[in-house]
């Protein structure tokens, strides 16, 4: 294992990644434009419910790269491609439901995020036009486990920069050509996810071409296989809610101080993501290092992917931190032109300083135990880290939104510690 494997897999994920929550900084960006803060708070509670939404399947990204990850360790070129298809045909099928669905989750969403009544009302238009790219998403996100398992991270740049450059500039002829306010971002997405998908169908064919692997019924829904996909991706599921609840639970307690605030934790979360995407791109790359290695029971590789992984991820949230506490100011006046916005989101930047430097050991213990595929131990964790963090803002609540960006730090430490202490189970059996 040497720091250039380690690139060669991390820097186009790296470069993906950052890309990713640039959709989030436009959107922010272009609605800033409008002098009202509540639609920048309706694009932040509108993309918190889908975020939160496709999160819950999370696993299809996740659990497709650590499985597809071993069978290449393993040399199983039809259980490559058999990952993949499992994982389409959940996505496809979760996709319809959700649009079935929509009336209730759109009420439920709406009754737990406590917004005003504009906010609401706008937010609720989003809701309508990006319900029905819930299909097209969720492919998306198999695709993209499924080539940085196989360690082919530069179709997936190439996917997520055909989702997110679509995505931004249609954001901007909806939006600020056609006037069409919250609807016309929420249309950018819905029709950047669909090409998106369309453009990793075809490199999906390409790439089992190249693999000389073949769609077997057998291998597809074989009995033993689907148990531990469905296994491994219900411990993943139940990591991903808890995750939500905490991303919920801090939107909700903003909103409820009102637009101001919570317009300025909106934009605080866009650095929040851009750091954050970044980081995990070494935890992509540790995921598709570690799979390897335990799909080969190779006990060395496994050491040395995570020790290097996360030796640069230290050094890129050390950066990230410095980035934040030294531009955090310019980038918070360019992405909302309301001064009381502004200066609420100054007041709280330092918050958003710590978190990098604070999250990261979290972001690489998630790749290293999604590359193992010990989803128990990361279910486990992550449900005790939503109890300590509710705890923690509890404790903190006199503090008002300063108590809640100090748990949502508390929340990383606790990812960090509790995954921690699992980590010795990793090499057993290797």
């Amino acid at each position: 294992m040497s720091h250039r494997a380690v690139f060669a897999i991390a820097l186009p994920v790296i470069f993906s990644n950052v890309s990713t929550p640039l959709i989030g900084v436009v959107d922010t960006a272009v609605v800033g434009r409008l002098p009202d803060p509540a639609y920048i708070g309706a694009v932040a509670v509108g993309a918190l419910i889908f975020t939160s939404l496709f999160w819950a399947f999370g696993f299809l990204r996740m659990g497709t790269t650590g499985l597809t990850a071993q069978a290449l360790g393993a040399d199983n070129r039809d259980e490559i491609l058999a990952s993949l298809g499992r994982a389409l045909l959940i996505a496809a099928c979760v996709g319809v439901a959700l649009i079935l669905l929509q009336w209730p989750i759109r009420e439920i969403a709406f009754a737990l995020l406590e917004g005003t009544e504009t906010v609401e009302a706008l937010a609720r238009e989003y809701f309508d036009v990006r319900i029905w790219a819930a299909p097209a998403a969720l492919a998306n996100y198999a695709l993209l486990g499924w080539f940085i398992g196989l360690g082919r991270t530069g179709i997936a740049l190439l996917l997520q920069l055909v989702l997110n450059i679509t995505n931004m500039m249609l954001d901007v002829l909806f939006v600020l050509v056609f006037d069409w306010g919250v609807r016309g971002v929420a249309l950018g997405t819905l029709i950047a996810e669909t090409l998106a998908m369309l453009v990793g169908l075809v490199f999906a064919l390409l790439q089992a071409r190249a693999l000389h692997a073949h769609w077997k019924r057998s291998s597809l829904l074989s009995r033993e296989r689907l148990k531990r996909t469905l296994a491994v991706n219900r411990d993943i599921m139940i990591r991903s809610l808890a995750l939500i609840v905490v991303f919920i639970w801090f939107v909700a307690q903003g909103a409820r101080q009102g637009d101001v605030t919570l317009a300025a934790n909106a934009v605080l979360m866009q650095f929040i993501s851009v750091s954050a995407y970044f980081l995990d791109g070494l935890a992509f790359a540790a995921e598709a290092l570690v799979g390897r290695a335990v799909g080969a029971a190779h006990r060395p590789g496994l050491i040395a992917a995570a020790r290097l992984t996360t030796l640069w991820a230290v050094g890129f949230a050390s950066i990230a931190a410095g980035a934040i506490a030294i531009l955090g100011p310019t980038f918070i006046d360019a992405l909302t032109v309301d001064e009381a916005t502004r200066a609420t989101a100054r007041a709280y930047l330092p918050w958003v300083v710590a978190a990098p430097l604070l999250g990261v050991w979290a972001f690489q213990l998630d790749g290293i135990f999604i590359g193992a595929t010990r989803t128990v131990e990361m279910r486990n964790a992550m449900l005790l880290s939503l109890v300590i963090f509710l705890v923690a803002w509890w404790l903190l609540t006199p503090w008002a939104n300063h108590g809640l960006w100090a748990a949502f730090n508390v929340h990383y430490l606790a990812r960090s510690v509790t995954l921690a202490y699992y980590t010795p189970r990793l090499l057993e059996g290797l």
